[in-house]
């Protein structure tokens, strides 16, 4: 460029020169003068070259900075919880859920207590299908029911708001009654829960309820009608109130459990009635050793207390439980129930869960699926349930219970139980008319929940 430039102003100057003939001819005064415009020209050419160097040695102006990538978040992510869980980037999720449990279990008594109506069955106890998950906004749905034996009973039917500690639910879920009833029966330590549980009618209702959750509070309260199914009668306006306070301290390793709960029913019918009773720890069988038969009722109340403490492998946990009876123009028996219960993990490694005031699942830390052999857990309990109080006498029943959880993996268990139980003043005699006498229990279970 610089000696293109250079070449072109001299060609350039070329036609202010004379003639060849002429150059022949010239002076010394004109060859000074030719001589002087030469080096003006030059000194031009010069200049030139310099601002040109100039102009070429300028660094190049610095690219425009390159955003960093960013990664787009995926429209939706598919995790494993036993089956798979969807969630959208924008808050939905849905999760398919249920749970089969397979029972085998007998109730052995003497002659003419329970007839065709023992011994050893098997059924489905439980076998549940449904969906839960989050809607965006802070609110969560869950639509579950049982089809077990070819029946069709809905369970949790709910949607919840909640976006802090508070939380509002609408529908169909358990009352605050306990500890042993607020664990669900994916992780009881028997097959069936407490006889109190079962003889004061704990049950899924249909309400509105809230519940806030600290970091060692629990507290839970609703208003609530009946179960699902029994509302379908139009001359059912029963209504009850029920609370629960928990307070759940973590103290180091160890977790304690300390609650109350209460619970008021006004059946809103002057012709209500209700019955107490239990089966002696199996479903295979509907005969109830204890039972107070049909009374009628103004008003139901009960107060219970709970307790637990779980520490590496051990655990301990009990309730008591009093239900008062009000009636019409009669006097107002008050019944009770409870249990105490200690259990152990025999597995190094594993513990029992916790979680929100209620037992949790047993996670085995080595599954067979890694080589290991599950978690393994062992449980015994005393049970007591009195339907006995003055007039009534629906008597008394008192239980020793052992038991066996077997965790493989996380989503299947096997729990195997054997029980000694005592009746007193049993609803149904023997056959030789003795209505205090022993009875044995067993049970087999297998579950699988997703």
């Amino acid at each position: 460029m610089r000696h293109a430039l250079t070449a072109a102003l001299l060609a350039t100057s070329m036609f202010c020169l004379p003639t060849a003939a002429h150059a022949q001819a010239m002076t010394a005064e004109e060859a000074a003068q030719l001589r002087a415009e030469l080096a003006a020209l030059k000194a031009q050419v010069q200049t030139l070259e310099t601002r040109l160097d100039a102009a070429t040695a300028q660094p190049a102006p610095a690219p425009a900075p390159v955003p960093p990538s960013v990664t787009a978040k995926p429209a939706t992510d598919i995790s494993w919880k036993g089956a798979p869980e969807i969630k959208t980037a924008d808050g939905w999720s849905f999760k398919p859920r249920g749970r089969v449990q397979l029972d085998i279990a007998g109730v052995d008594t003497p002659a003419g207590a329970t007839g065709v109506r023992g011994g050893t069955a098997t059924e489905f106890r439980r076998v549940y299908l449904g969906v839960d998950g989050k809607i965006p906004g802070g609110f969560a749905y869950r639509v579950e029911a049982d089809i077990a034996n070819s029946e069709v009973e809905l369970t949790d039917i709910y949607m919840s708001y909640g976006t802090g500690p508070l939380t509002v639910t609408a529908g169909q879920v358990k009352p605050f009654w306990g500890l042993d009833d607020m664990t669900s029966d994916l992780f009881t330590s028997f097959m069936e829960r407490a006889a109190f549980v079962q003889a004061f009618g704990f049950e899924r209702r249909v309400g509105l309820s809230a519940q806030y959750k600290g970091k060692a509070v629990l507290l839970q309260g609703g208003v609530f009608g009946d179960n699902a199914r029994d509302l379908l009668s139009d001359s059912n306006h029963s209504m009850s109130i029920d609370g629960r306070a928990v307070w759940m301290p973590k103290l180091g390793k160890t977790q304690l459990h300390l609650g109350a709960s209460g619970h008021w029913r006004d059946p809103n019918d002057p012709a209500a009635t209700v019955r107490y009773r239990a089966r002696p720890f199996v479903h295979t069988t509907d005969v109830r050793l204890v039972d107070t038969g049909l009374l009628d009722v103004a008003s139901e109340r009960g107060i219970g207390v709970e307790g637990a403490l779980l520490a590496g492998p051990f655990h301990v946990a009990g309730e008591a439980y009093w239900q008062t009876l009000k009636r019409r123009g009669a006097a107002d028996p008050t019944f009770f129930g409870g249990y105490a219960e200690v259990g152990m993990v025999l597995t190094g490694g594993d513990a029992r869960g916790y979680k929100d005031g209620a037992f949790d699942r047993l996670k085995p830390s080595k599954p067979i699926t890694a080589g290991g052999i599950g978690a393994i857990e062992v449980n015994a309990r005393y049970d007591h349930l009195d339907l006995s109080d003055g007039a009534i006498i629906g008597g008394r029943q008192q239980a020793a219970l052992i038991g066996l959880v077997w965790a493989p993996i996380d989503y299947i268990r096997i729990t195997a139980n054997y029980g000694k139980l005592w009746i007193d003043n049993a609803r149904i005699a023997t056959a030789t008319g003795d209505r205090d006498y022993t009875a044995d229990t067993f049970g087999l279970r297998t579950q699988i929940d997703f």
